[in-house]
């Protein structure tokens, strides 16, 4: 088949063939997906019913409901975050999308924090990009040393995930203070993912945006609102950025689904707070069970913690689990190396139970 030669260039999600495998099992302990074990709340899936049937199921304008937008800016104003505009995107992976598409051009180059999600390695390759990786092991912090010894004038996007995935990390503000310096005048743009935001168990959190005029702000409701299927997501940032990724987006994505951005009026007026205690709880409990028998970093947000086992790598693990109907991601699916492995703690504690008890037990093989 004679397919574009960008479809050569990147590969199929391995989080996404694992998602698959789960449902070739037939008791699977699925600790690998970053999917919230809880559904969307009662108050939002009825706002969700309530406008379709009144028959907002069209179009939408493509830079989103115009009350959604205003909502989404005082939510992230209150927050400390002042934002000059807004657009509401199909998910934070539509933002990534739309963020890439008007910025980065073919043979630019795209830094990206090594461990790093999935999709900041293969969009800008599909795009023609490069990749210049900086490493963070083993304690999976960026530091300013390290961005100011890669900076170089091809440079024309940094990528920042806070909270990360996988890694759980969450960069302070002085931290984030110093990269911003180190950023200054370089002409670098930073894409900032803060889709787990809401997930900050120690109280660190800081939007890079604060701190940084040329960054685009990405997040959503997946996470916080269980609303992973119904891909609402923001990107806000300086007026002309957000009007070139609304002009992509007309003749791409066109604008996120309408029932959904109506229900997430209603989803922003929801405390978060008990959602965050639940999930350090899980953290704490997972962490504890381990800490003994596998090599790891306590995550500062979101759910995953980053591990290693004794003696195998990442992909050993991975599939010797598999044959204990445990499911986990092989660190090299967000990595270089191939030493860790990805677990989430986002499932009930049923579930997390049986796979401590499991991995207990493949710690010592």
């Amino acid at each position: 088949m004679n397919l574009a030669a960008r479809c050569q260039q990147i590969d199929s999600s391995g989080i996404r063939k694992i998602f698959d495998l789960a449902t070739t099992l037939k008791d699977p302990v699925n600790l690998s997906i970053g999917l919230p074990d809880f559904d969307v709340p009662n108050p939002v899936k009825e706002e969700a019913i309530l406008h379709i049937q009144m028959g907002h199921n069209r179009y939408t304008p493509s830079a989103g409901l115009p009350e959604l937008r205003e909502k989404m800016k005082n939510h992230l104003k209150s927050r400390g975050l002042f934002v000059e505009d807004l657009l509401i995107t199909s998910g934070v992976s539509g933002g990534l999308f739309l963020s890439l598409l008007a910025l980065l051009n073919a043979g630019e180059t795209a830094l990206v924090s090594d461990p790093y999600f999935v999709i900041y390695k293969e969009l800008p390759t599909l795009l023609g990009a490069k990749i210049q990786y900086l490493d963070t092991y083993p304690d999976f912090r960026l530091t300013p040393e390290q961005l100011r010894k890669v900076i170089t004038p091809e440079c024309k996007i940094l990528f920042l995930n806070n909270p990360a995935n996988p890694t759980g990390r969450i960069l302070s503000r002085e931290t984030l203070k110093q990269i911003a310096e180190v950023l200054k005048g370089s002409g670098i743009w930073v894409i900032s993912d803060e889709i787990y935001d809401a997930f900050d168990f120690e109280g660190q959190h800081s939007f890079f945006g604060s701190l940084y005029e040329k960054t685009v702000t990405l997040g959503g409701f997946s996470k916080t609102s269980g609303m992973t299927g119904w891909r609402v997501g923001y990107a806000a940032g300086p007026k002309e950025l957000i009007e070139a990724m609304i002009k992509i987006q007309q003749y791409t994505f066109v604008c996120a689904p309408s029932f959904a951005q109506y229900a997430s009026l209603k989803a922003l007026d929801l405390s978060l707070l008990e959602l965050r205690d639940t999930y350090r709880k899980k953290r704490d409990f997972v962490m504890d069970a381990l800490k003994d028998h596998y090599e790891m970093q306590k995550p500062d947000g979101a759910f995953y913690i980053f591990m290693k086992h004794p003696k195998w790598d990442g992909n050993r693990l991975a599939q010797e689990a598999i044959k204990k109907e445990v499911l986990l991601v092989p660190g090299s699916i967000f990595s270089t190396r191939n030493t860790h492995f990805r677990l989430s703690f986002a499932n009930t504690d049923t579930m997390l139970q049986k796979g401590v008890d499991r991995l207990r037990s493949l710690s010592h093989e």
